[in-house]
């Protein structure tokens, strides 16, 4: 393996082995064990657990952030569709991944944001990204007339994210895309509204 080969699947297994289990719980060990690699190679790319733990947050999100950018920032697509599509995504992920990961971003800020200013601060950072992908998105669909201008899109956008982050844990909980459903279904029928 080349050098930022296996800084990569360093990081890789980690995201896997942290989706699954939690932070606290994924030993470097276990992360060396998983993926063939010596624990002086993981000290040479990191120095520290936390150091690597902010490293798999980076990469998942900016794994995520191009995703997010393909799904609601396709201009060929009414924006309504576009977050639908968005929905879509995220039930298809839940159920290949039989309900046991969900969201690796939302995972890390139940299990940390209380623990660790530094990584409340970086996934926050996250969350807010993500968030202005659906204020591009609401804007462009209340410029065209397709949403009430009713709420700010800022507004929208951080409800749409906080809601669906508590669908995806409730479809964790329940090993059930239902709430996922649930609240796709009354905010398309309730918030996301046209212009009366």
């Amino acid at each position: 393996m080349k050098n930022t080969a296996t800084r990569e699947k360093l990081i890789e297994t980690g995201a896997e082995l942290i989706g699954q289990h939690g932070y606290n719980a994924t030993g470097i060990n276990t992360v060396l064990k998983t993926c063939g690699v010596p624990k002086g190679s993981f000290y040479h790319y990191f120095s520290s657990k936390e150091e690597f733990g902010l490293a798999v947050i980076e990469q998942f999100s900016d794994i995520y952030d191009a995703q997010l950018a393909e799904l609601l920032e396709d201009t060929s697509t009414p924006p309504l569709e576009r977050l639908r599509r968005y929905f879509a995504a995220g039930r298809e992920h839940m159920c290949n991944c039989n309900h046991t990961t969900g969201c690796l971003i939302g995972n890390l800020g139940q299990e940390l944001s209380g623990q660790s200013d530094t990584f409340r601060d970086a996934l926050d950072r996250v969350f807010q990204r993500w968030e202005q992908y659906f204020v591009g998105c609401l804007r462009s669909a209340q410029e065209t007339g397709e949403l009430s201008a009713a709420l700010p899109a800022e507004a929208l956008a951080s409800f749409i994210l906080s809601g669906w982050e508590g669908a995806i844990l409730r479809a964790k909980t329940l090993k059930s895309v239902v709430p996922m459903e649930q609240f796709e279904a009354i905010l398309f029928q309730q918030v996301l509204v046209p212009s009366p």
